[in-house]
């Protein structure tokens, strides 16, 4: 099939679309991993972004279901160099996009179009599959809505409290998107797990009777997160909160720090942090806001740093036991270094 990607800087470029035919328009942010695609494209944080891969073949191992991090692939497209068509496992990412009806782009130079996005910054784009008209392309992007203007979180939530129980510590979480591996992180230290929808209040979560609270990554502007930001409110310093990515950013919120938009964010699975003793960690990252750390409160300490460009990475108030991280320590990046740094780290803090 044929196919374009249009730029609201009005560049654009043509190539193999796979998939099905249609269209989709949405901010178009590059990441480095060389595997872990699907878990990628099924991580609720991507909603609202079309996916370009740095890596120059993509596939090749297929599609791997067990590892999905949600039950659909939320990213809006998918961009990459080479599609591998014979994988040497699994199911062929060609088939899979064409049976469940996803978009994607193959046969283009994804180096260009990612050098463009960190000299430009994040940039609007509509993807077309099945036509190769440029300047239809360009004008979809140009009027795409901007992504900090819509709400991303309510589609990617759950839409009801559910319970998966286990025989530890109670841990109510607030689901913004949360991946998968997250629950599995819980639950492998055998946590009594109570999830909540991005609309819940103080009173519902309390309801279940936690030891600590957990905010969940999520797509977008963690400003549109404001009931989970008045939880934080209402609840910092009754229990102790954890947040992992746009959960770092929502405690940062609620605590009168303030957030940006970066130029074009951190995704990828070897992302370097710096904890606050000197050791790095490589990580798995996948966000496009930050906490400022210079607008922390009094009390907050920044606990990680990115060592590419300084940002922030993670910050903890022990007088309100609030612990945050805007890394994937369930991802294992490193690989597993800051799973259990984290989650043991976090088990300990309510035992």
């Amino acid at each position: 099939m044929k196919a374009v990607l249009g730029l609201e800087d009005g560049s654009y470029v043509t190539g193999e679309g796979f998939g099905v035919e249609g269209e989709a328009r949405g901010e178009l942010v590059f990441s480095t991993q060389m595997t872990g695609y699907m878990e990628a494209l099924t991580d609720p944080s991507y909603f609202g972004q079309l996916l370009l891969f740095t890596y120059p073949l993509i596939g090749n191992y297929g599609v791997d279901l067990q590892n999905f991090q949600a039950k659909k692939t939320w990213a809006l497209g998918c961009i990459a160099r080479e599609i591998c068509a014979v994988p040497s496992t699994g199911i062929p990412m060609l088939r899979y996009f064409e049976d469940n009806g996803l978009l994607g782009m193959s046969g283009i130079d994804t180096r260009m179009l990612t050098i463009k996005t960190r000299v430009m910054g994040t940039l609007k784009a509509a993807l077309v599959v099945g036509d190769d008209n440029g300047e239809y392309a360009v004008e979809r992007a140009r009027t795409a809505p901007p992504l900090s203007g819509e709400n991303l979180i309510p589609a990617v939530s759950c839409k009801g409290p559910y319970h998966v129980e286990g025989r530890g510590k109670r841990i109510a979480v607030i689901d913004l998107g949360i991946k998968k591996n997250m629950v599995i992180s819980l639950r492998k230290r055998d946590a009594d797990v109570y999830v909540y929808p991005y609309n819940a209040s103080a009173t519902d979560i309390l309801g279940s009777r936690p030891d600590a609270i957990f905010i969940s990554n999520g797509p977008g502007d963690p400003m549109h997160a404001t009931h989970a930001i008045q939880c934080v409110k209402e609840l910092a310093g009754n229990l102790p909160i954890f947040g992992i990515c746009m959960g770092n950013q929502v405690c940062g919120l609620a605590l009168g720090a303030k957030t940006y938009k970066m130029k074009f964010g951190h995704r990828g699975t070897n992302q370097p942090v710096r904890n606050s003793d000197g050791k790095i960690f490589i990580t798995t990252q996948n966000h496009g806001y930050a906490v400022a750390a210079d607008t922390l409160p009094e009390g907050c300490r920044v606990s990680f740093e990115n060592v590419n460009d300084g940002t922030l990475e993670g910050f903890t108030n022990h007088d309100l036991t609030v612990t945050t991280v805007q890394f994937h320590p369930e991802a294992h990046g490193g690989p597993r270094d800051t799973e259990a740094f984290f989650f043991d780290s976090m088990f300990r803090r309510i035992s």
